[in-house]
């Protein structure tokens, strides 16, 4: 819901995130936290083979080509991202539908009507369910590169711990740096893809079209 605001002049403005649960909860009940629930479960188990089988397919390709390890294990975490993007981004455009739709839980479509309709109205092209597919490739892609570039490197310069607890902490120290690191570098192509995927501000007109621009208008009028 922050994502989709576009600035103080929007009437759905919330003006921090504890006004933002108060709001869901008073207008939505409950229930509104949990709108698009399905579609991620659903892509959960896929993306997550994609992501680790191709980093590791992408990984033994750079081999051949003599890169640093460092940069080896950041080109293979974006060919993942990319790879997994085109998975996920139908779920995501669905998703972020039903996150939009401020009716009540229960007055809403299940993710399978929604679905249904966002192919019947516009089709399974990029107007349809797979709008905004450019941003969620620079989501995926930009995130999967920090993160694996990032946690290997950085986990060779730790040495591991004989202590299980130890080793724990490490490997869990640098998992939570490298997903901060890499969560405040994409999130910009994440807004840009909650606008192109959401409504836009004026009924029958497109102002969010493509990843770039987008964020070119976001910054404009937002900074």
């Amino acid at each position: 819901r922050f994502q989709i605001q576009r600035g103080k002049t929007d009437p759905t403005s919330y003006k921090s995130l504890g006004d933002c649960f108060r709001t869901i909860f008073q207008r939505e009940g409950l229930l509104g936290f949990y709108k698009g629930i399905l579609p991620p479960v659903l892509a959960e188990t896929p993306k997550r083979a994609v992501k680790f089988f191709t980093f590791e397919q992408y990984k033994k390709l750079l081999g051949y080509a003599s890169l640093p390890p460092g940069l080896a294990f950041a080109v293979a975490g974006l060919g993942s991202g990319l790879t997994e993007a085109v998975v996920v981004n139908p779920f995501e455009v669905v998703k972020v539908t039903l996150q939009t739709n401020q009716n009540a839980f229960t007055e809403q479509p299940s993710s399978f009507v929604q679905a249904q309709q966002i192919i019947k109205t516009s089709g399974l092209g990029f107007q349809g369910l797979n709008k905004g597919l450019t941003a969620t490739l620079g989501r995926h892609g930009v995130f999967n590169m920090v993160y694996f570039g990032f946690y290997f490197n950085v986990k060779n310069i730790f040495p591991v711990n004989e202590d299980p607890n130890l080793e724990f902490l490490r490997k869990f120290g640098i998992g939570l740096v490298s997903g901060t690191i890499a969560s405040i570098i994409n999130i910009p192509f994440d807004v840009a893809k909650s606008r192109i995927q959401g409504p836009q501000p004026v009924p029958g007109e497109i102002k969010y079209r493509t990843c770039f621009k987008t964020m070119a208008t976001v910054y404009k009028e937002e900074g």
